[in-house]
């Protein structure tokens, strides 16, 4: 090892910011492991010159006046030989070791700590990098389709990591090459590098995309109270207005309905219902029931209803396999029965 070295070191801390000094460490305990394999004996030690870049390998013997054991144990003159200063009996000195094939093993042991360190310091990063953006939308390319799992690997511009088919919607048709936009639900620590959950299933997905697409959710004046979905076929989000004079429906719809149909179409045409929030139960019920027309709402219980509906409304409501009025019990958490003014 030389000036070469730390040169190498230099620049691994001002390009990965790995500590010169950490990876110093790093080098002597793993030239020591390999010590201890060549010389025997657990009294070694391994010192790496900061400046430098040589290093020096050390038995550290006790002075004795007889000697039993010659690897730990060693006389007064002999020490002598090796330091000008004041000895006594019991004392410890350090004895340079000159062995044979060490020079090369060294050179292995740096080269393959600093590729460690290396690694380390990238898996690091893409961890920081997939940890700042937990819970967030990235936009992400179409690698590699499999045929028979339907997983799709993606590159996240920091890496690589997998879109599970459970995790997409039934509408995602990807090609290689393709742009799509994920959500990162999960970010944990693994031996080889950041274990990523992503989707677009997750009902958090369509919130972040409501703060991307609307301005007025983004700055705090319209607000999402609640949301649930059924991942590719409806969405129902309740939202309230922060400031007096704003419209948050109309927020959210746009202008011609340009911000809920670029939402829309992002989801695969997956069909939102932009609900006005409200303290009054029976008026947030009547409202989650959109787009169906609601002529009564009975609260019958402790979050159970009755709720009233034109007979022409009624499969409305209900919506198709009970679609419509189940997700509008979930985003009011109240049990909802349906019926209509005929009955």
């Amino acid at each position: 090892m030389n000036n070469e070295f730390i040169a190498a070191l230099d620049d691994l801390e001002r390009q990965k910011g790995i500590p010169k000094e950490y990876m110093l460490e790093k080098v002597e305990a793993a030239l020591l492991s390999a010590l201890k394999k060549e010389v025997g004996g657990s009294n070694v030690k391994a010192v790496v010159d900061r400046k430098k870049g040589d290093f020096k390998v050390y038995r550290t013997m006790t002075v004795v006046e007889t000697v039993n054991d010659p690897v730990s144990e060693i006389t007064m003159d002999e020490a002598k030989r090796h330091t000008r200063r004041h000895l006594s009996y019991g004392d410890t000195i350090d004895i340079e070791l000159k062995t044979k094939n060490f020079g090369r093993i060294s050179a292995q042991i740096a080269k393959q700590v600093i590729i460690q360190g290396i690694r380390e310091a990238e898996r690091g990063i893409m961890i920081k990098q997939y940890e700042d953006k937990k819970e967030d939308i990235i936009s992400v390319t179409v690698q590699k389709i499999d045929p028979q799992s339907g997983n799709v690997v993606v590159d996240t511009g920091t890496g690589f990591a997998t879109l599970l088919q459970r995790e997409m919607l039934a509408t995602d048709h990807f090609s290689v090459g393709d742009h799509v936009k994920v959500f990162i639900t999960e970010v944990r620590k693994e031996t080889k590098g950041p274990l990523v959950t992503l989707s677009r299933v997750h009902p958090h997905f369509v919130k972040r995309l409501f703060e991307l697409e609307i301005p007025e959710i983004a700055n705090g004046v319209v607000e999402i109270k609640g949301i649930t979905r059924e991942a590719g076929y409806r969405t129902k989000i309740a939202v309230a207005s922060n400031e007096e004079g704003v419209d948050p429906v109309g927020s959210c719809i746009g202008a011609r309905g340009m911000r809920i149909n670029n939402i829309m179409a992002e989801l695969g045409g997956e069909k939102i219902d932009v609900i006005k929030y409200s303290d009054n139960d029976v008026e947030f019920i009547r409202s989650a029931l959109s787009p169906a027309s609601v002529d009564e709402v009975i609260i019958d219980g402790e979050r159970t209803c009755r709720v009233i509906v034109p007979a022409d409304q009624l499969s409305l409501a209900i919506g198709r396999e009970g679609q419509n009025a189940r997700l509008a019990a979930r985003l009011t958490g109240y049990k909802i029965d349906i019926k209509s003014d005929r009955y």
